[in-house]
């Protein structure tokens, strides 16, 4: 099958990283099976291995036509788990229950809006394994303080527990896309923070780093109560915000 560029589609070819990439998912039910979440199929070569692991009850979501049809035919025991849909389009909420682990070879042009979509059903995904490019990994994991802190940081581990766990070369796909990729487990946090309001809390992180240069006070200066807000907040950047700081801001501003 070949790989559709306006799809952003780079297949994994190598194995070994896919077998690797399954045995990264740790989260599981007792005595009952998980059902398991893969974005885009592709050619079925992470799939293969999840169908593997007996304590998955395996979904497959796939946008691709040819894919799916691929899909159909090389795993027939998917059935009615095979999902012809676009995953940032897909009402989870109304088709699964909690808990609903996902993983998947991510397409670099939609890697924002994907973390962004679990973050939607944050309630129903206890755990995400993704492959996606380095640089973005490097950002989800990043201290404060550092250029690679950003929107993507702070609202992914406002909820989860990020780990960087290995590097996949550009030889694993093919095409072989023009960048390192990475492999990277989210898993929720066991205690929420303390954020009341999730919408304008992500209005405020990402208008923060939407002017990175500029302090929190000039950067936020036309919220309500931005004076209730202590000095040691308001004089820094975006950046330099721990997440304790981002939940304090949030809090006192609306």
């Amino acid at each position: 099958m070949k790989a559709k560029k306006r799809f952003g589609q780079h297949f994994l070819k190598d194995e070994n990283i896919a077998r690797r990439i399954a045995d990264a998912l740790q989260f599981k039910q007792e005595g009952q099976k998980t059902k398991l979440l893969e974005i885009g199929g592709g050619t079925g070569m992470l799939t293969q291995f999840l169908l593997m692991r007996e304590e998955y009850e395996v979904y497959v979501v796939e946008v691709e036509r040819a894919a799916i049809e691929f899909l159909k035919e090389r795993f027939p025991q998917l059935g009615d788990h095979l999902i012809e849909g676009d995953f940032l389009r897909l009402r989870l909420d109304e088709m699964f229950t909690y808990p609903l682990p996902i993983i998947g070879n991510i397409p670099y042009n939609i890697t924002g809006p994907i973390f962004f979509r679990v973050l939607d059903y944050r309630d129903l995904v206890p755990e995400a394994v993704f492959m996606i490019q380095k640089e973005v990994a490097q950002r989800i994991v990043a201290q404060p303080g550092t250029k690679d802190y950003s929107v993507l940081t702070v609202m992914i581990r406002t909820f989860y527990e990020t780990k960087y766990l290995f590097n996949v070369p550009p030889t694993a796909f093919r095409p072989q896309p023009r960048v390192t990729s990475a492999v990277v487990r989210l898993r929720r946090k066991a205690v929420d923070p303390p954020i009341e309001d999730y919408d304008f809390y992500r209005y405020v992180v990402k208008t923060a780093f939407g002017q990175r240069r500029k302090t929190v006070r000039n950067s936020l200066k036309n919220l309500y109560n931005i004076d209730l807000v202590p000095q040691s907040i308001l004089d820094k950047r975006a950046e330099q915000l721990s997440l304790e700081e981002f939940y304090e801001l949030a809090r006192l501003a609306k």
